[in-house]
């Protein structure tokens, strides 16, 4: 193995691992919760509004690093109005398709065990305090994830 890709490998491993201590101590000094599959559901189909972050590997998505610090702060402009969550990048990539996301890290919104919607990558704060607010007025909507229609067989199709 060369230098190079074995500098590489040692420098992602440590930021995972830093990357998780942060997670463990926005879990320790706030109500952020950290979520594995059955909490996400029960976190998504609980009362009130909630905001999951959607993490990537820290080496590949350092932007991920930034959204996580500012959870706290979005917190604190929300009051307790907002639930917070953390997911793995594991657990993020398999649940991708689900809320349609795209880009990384992605902040989703969810409410009453529906979808309200998303805001991905980073944005400065301005951007952040207005598109969080206007998250907070939106109804509940389908998530922008990939679907297609089922019928029960022997149904007329929708389509002509």
């Amino acid at each position: 193995m060369s230098e190079t890709v074995e500098f590489a490998s040692v420098r992602a491993a440590e930021m995972k691992a830093g990357f998780y201590k942060l997670l463990e101590r926005l879990r320790a000094q706030s109500k952020i919760v950290l979520l594995d599959e059955e909490g996400l559901e029960a976190f998504v189909m609980a009362g009130g509004d909630g905001m999951v972050l959607f993490t990537q590997e820290p080496d590949q998505q350092p932007e991920t690093w930034d959204v996580a610090v500012i959870l706290p702060e979005v917190l604190k402009l929300t009051g307790d109005r907002l639930r917070a969550a953390v997911i793995s990048p594991e657990l993020a990539r398999r649940e991708q398709a689900r809320f349609g996301i795209t880009r990384w890290p992605s902040l989703v919104f969810v409410r009453d065990g529906g979808y309200v919607g998303a805001i991905d990558g980073m944005r400065n704060w301005e951007e952040y305090t207005r598109e969080i607010a206007a998250m907070l007025d939106k109804p509940v909507s389908r998530a922008p994830s990939v679907g297609i229609p089922v019928t029960a067989a022997g149904e007329p199709s929708a389509c002509h």
